[in-house]
C-alpha cells in the first residue's frame, strides 16, 4: 500500500508482506543505476542542485535518527565520471517513525519510507489522518480489501494494483485536502468548465401573448 504524490514516498506493508516486500524493494533499489541521464544504462539522474542534494541527505539522516533503518543508503555516493554532480542514490528507510518529521515531509528525492502495520484498517487510518490527500494505492489479491480501500481511503486519486494512479486526460486529477487549491480540478470536465463562460437566461411568456419567430 502506498501513499504519496505522483512519486510514491511512503509504503505501508501489512502483515506478512513486511519481510517479502522489504527484501524485494531493497534488492531492486540497490541495483538502480544512477548517473548522467543520457548515458547508456542509466536509470536515474541527479537531483536538481547541490542544495537539494544536501537537503535530501539531511532528511535521510533525520529519518535514521528518528528510528528508521537505512536498508539501502544512497548518501555520500558519487556517479563515476561525474564526481562533482548533485547525485543522491536511491534510499530505502525501513521502519519509518510515523511520529517523526520525515514521514510528514515531501522529500522530493529518491527516498522511500517503509512503515510496517498489522491491518489494512491501520493503513487507511494513517492515510486519513494526514493533511494531504493527493493519491493512495493498494496492492492486493483481496477484492474485499480493494473495495474497502476504494470507499474509505481519503485521497482524490485511488489506485488498485497500480503504482501511480495518474488519470488520463478525460478524468480530473483529483487531489483532496491540502493537496488541492481552488474549486475545480485540472483535466476532464472540470478543466472545460474552468475555461467556459456560462450564460443563464430566465423567461416567462404569458398565455395570452403570441410567440412568433
Amino acid at each position: 500500500m502506498t501513499d504519496g504524490a505522483p512519486a510514491t514516498s511512503l509504503v505501508f506493508t501489512v502483515g506478512e508482506a513486511r519481510e517479502t516486500f522489504t527484501e524485494a524493494i531493497s534488492e531492486a533499489t540497490a541495483k538502480r543505476v544512477t548517473g548522467f541521464g543520457l548515458d547508456d544504462g542509466v536509470q536515474m539522474g541527479p537531483v536538481i542542485s547541490h542544495r537539494a542534494k544536501a537537503r535530501i541527505e539531511s532528511l535521510i539522516e533525520l529519518g535514521v535518527a528518528e528510528g528508521a533503518k537505512a536498508v539501502v543508503d544512497g548518501r555520500g555516493r558519487i556517479a563515476k565520471g561525474y564526481e562533482r554532480g548533485s547525485f543522491v542514490h536511491p534510499t530505502v528507510l525501513s521502519g519509518l517513525n510515523l511520529r517523526g518529521d520525515v514521514s510528514k515531509t515531501e522529500i522530493f528525492g529518491p527516498v522511500l519510507g517503509l512503515v510496517h502495520l498489522d491491518t489494512v484498517e491501520d493503513a487507511i487510518a494513517i492515510i486519513n489522518s494526514g493533511h494531504y490527500g493527493n493519491m493512495a494505492c493498494l496492492f492486493t489479491s483481496s477484492g474485499a480489501a480493494a473495495r474497502k480501500f476504494r470507499h474509505d481511503a481519503q485521497a482524490g486519486n485511488i489506485g488498485i494494483n497500480i503504482g501511480v494512479a495518474a488519470p488520463l486526460a478525460y478524468f480530473p486529477f483529483s487531489g483532496w485536502k491540502e493537496s488541492f487549491f481552488g474549486i475545480l480540478h485540472g483535466q476532464g470536465k472540470h478543466a472545460v468548465e474552468f475555461f467556459t463562460q456560462t450564460k443563464v437566461v430566465v423567461e416567462r411568456w404569458p398565455r395570452d401573448w403570441i410567440r412568433r419567430f
